[in-house]
């Protein structure tokens, strides 16, 4: 079990327990996106070492919220995956995403990233609300490496998918500019004109991107408003 422990009888201490030690959160948001070995793992957790990433996996299978699985052939590899229980936590994932997104500019020196991290950032601000029956494919860019995506809308909201596929619009851009873009910040064509953005396929379908999204609505709210 985890070595942190509040002498509480509280549900959220309880839960501060089993997340709140450094990385836990990490590791989830990883598994959140499927499955992984341990190296995927270390890979994705620059500055974490070998020994404290077994350290926090053995907590959480421990909690049965992380279990090992293997992998169909031909991969036959050891993987680690969230349980039911462990999924339970994705709402609150996605809250915190939302409040942390005000804290997450600009990039401190040395940050990594990783274009898959995007999904949850984007399913984070996806409507809930009906929303266009459109799809438009979404490609974001980070140096070398890229992850691609379908941003899907529907009268129940809008759901991001891995892959991009019927699509007749996609947009390719660094996740600053897709943020800009879907936040209306900055147009879709200031973006295109400034070599910030590409767009395969229908301009105008890629321009109902902001559409999908609440972020632009919720910069339009005033500080201090409820």
């Amino acid at each position: 079990m985890s070595n942190l422990h509040y002498p509480q009888f509280c549900a959220l201490a309880r839960a501060a327990e089993i997340i709140g030690e450094r990385w836990t959160l990490l590791i989830i948001r990883e598994l959140l996106l499927g499955p992984k070995r341990f190296g995927d793992l270390l890979d994705h957790l620059d500055g974490m070492s070998p020994t404290l990433l077994t350290a926090r996996l053995t907590t959480l299978i421990e909690c049965n919220v992380v279990r090992r699985a293997v992998l169909p052939r031909p991969a036959n590899a050891q993987v680690y995956e969230l349980t039911e229980i462990g999924r339970e936590i994705q709402p609150a994932i996605r809250e915190l995403i939302r409040w942390g997104g005000r804290f997450l500019f600009p990039p401190a020196a040395g940050d990594t990233f990783e274009p898959d991290w995007v999904m949850l950032g984007l399913d984070a601000i996806a409507k809930r609300s009906p929303v266009p029956d459109i799809n438009i494919g979404l490609v974001v860019t980070h140096g070398r490496k890229s992850a691609g995506f379908t941003v899907t809308g529907s009268g129940s909201g809008t759901s991001i998918h891995r892959g991009i596929a019927d699509c007749k619009g996609t947009l390719e851009a660094p996740f600053d500019a897709v943020l800009q873009i879907i936040g209306k910040s900055v147009s879709l064509q200031d973006a295109v004109e400034a070599k910030r953005a590409r767009v395969s396929g229908s301009m105008a379908l890629v321009r109902k991107l902001p559409v999908l999204f609440d972020l632009a609505e919720r910069r339009r709210v005033p500080p201090g408003a409820n």
